[in-house]
């Protein structure tokens, strides 16, 4: 047994040790000075009523029943007087109750409740008399009433806190569950769609070109190894739950990509056949993680899904940089909707990716054929204001 739950029973054995001493110790005094004393010395349970709070229920109901039947000025004149306000006591076996109500089964509820309510209805049937009775009675009733309806209210709020905690866990767990399956598809896709491009290119030339079939196998290790790379990151990102361990440097990370590596994508792109030309309007300057990110992985899935459906050997990277958003712009003049679907192909998730991305900043996406033949995959992403620091003048 604990030090605590030691404590408990002391206090509960402490309690009962009071009402004693009060109920034998002055036997002469009212009832209401019985009541009050044996209310103010529940105090005593709290330590009970928190650890195991059916004994202390017990103790009680044996606690302010001694305190109504024990004195022994039961015996002397004006009985209706003296046990008026030894009733008080139950206040405690109400306040106890209540807090069973609130935190136990729903089964121990209903027998504490009934076990209580009997008792009392019991005492004061015995010892109030006349107008008295009635009136106890219904005050005992009402008692026991609010204190369980106060129990009920507090169980019902906690039960929609835990509902709303365990609502607030699932949905985090499926939006990582969202971005690691987009951050595993964007790497990979746009890897394997060169790797397939240069493999057909190698098989192809092999025996009558042996320089080209050399270059796409060297295409396809150099591919290889940068997604092994991004793959070992997000597993080592994944599995460094400890933030500690991950401050120790025992797997360093490197940084994750942004529109500054568009050059080395421009250039993977190009090795798989297709000649990308890259635009930029606007003041280029440094962007947020999360917004740099989210427009890398942009172009990355439409020049991927140009590569692998659109049929055509050139297309157009546009970033713009104005003060209040990012937009990016990729277009081909391939097969358009012949060659990709809603989601960028028969049965894949590469639009749907793009727009959960933009949508996560609060930006917009489009996505489809152009009117004069081709594919156009359109993002707007909103920039965070720029902080101004004022300066006072001299």
């Amino acid at each position: 047994m604990t030090r605590t739950k030691v404590m408990a029973w002391a206090g509960g054995a402490v309690y009962l040790l009071m009402v004693g001493l009060l109920v034998g110790g002055a036997p002469r005094a009212s009832g209401t000075v019985h009541g009050v004393g044996s209310l103010l010395a529940a105090s005593l349970l709290v330590g009970m009523v928190r650890r195991t709070p059916l004994p202390a229920l017990a103790m009680a109901l044996l606690g302010s029943t001694a305190a109504v039947v024990g004195p022994p000025s039961s015996a002397h004149e004006n009985l209706a007087a003296s046990y008026q306000g030894e009733f008080l006591s139950y206040l405690a076996v109400d306040l106890v109750l209540g807090f069973i109500v609130a935190t136990c089964a729903r089964r121990a509820s209903l027998v504490a409740v009934a076990v209580s309510v009997t008792v009392q209805l019991l005492v004061i049937g015995g010892f109030a008399h006349g107008d008295n009775l009635t009136v106890n009675v219904v005050i005992g009733l009402l008692a026991t009433a609010a204190s369980c309806t106060v129990g009920l209210l507090s169980r019902e709020r906690r039960e929609h806190a835990v509902a709303l905690r365990s609502q607030e866990v699932a949905e985090a767990v499926t939006a990582e569950r969202l971005r690691i399956a987009r951050e595993l598809h964007d790497m990979v896709a746009h890897s394997i769609g060169i790797i397939a491009i240069q493999a057909g290119v190698g098989s192809r030339v092999i025996r009558t070109q042996p320089a080209e079939a050399r270059e796409a196998l060297r295409a396809i290790e150099a591919t290889s190894r940068e997604t092994l790379s991004g793959l070992r990151r997000t597993l080592v990102a994944l599995r460094q739950a400890d933030p500690a361990a991950a401050a120790s440097g025992q797997a360093p990370l490197a940084p994750s990509p942004g529109l500054a590596d568009i050059e080395r994508l421009v250039a993977a792109t190009a090795d798989a056949g297709v000649r990308v030309e890259v635009r930029r309007s606007g003041e280029q300057r440094p962007l947020p993680a999360d917004i740099d990110l989210s427009a890398y992985r942009i172009v990355q899935e439409a020049l991927t899904n140009v590569v692998r459906h659109a049929g055509t050997g050139r297309c157009r990277v546009t970033l713009g940089y104005g003060d209040e958003e990012l937009s990016v712009e990729v277009v081909d003049d391939g097969r358009g909707a012949r060659g990709a679907t809603e989601n960028g192909s028969a049965h894949g998730f590469g639009i749907i990716g793009m727009r959960e991305r933009a949508g996560l900043l609060h930006g917009h996406l489009s996505a489809g054929p152009r009117p004069g033949g081709g594919f156009r995959v359109a993002a707007r992403l909103p920039l965070p204001e720029p902080v101004t620091v004022a300066v006072e003048a001299r």
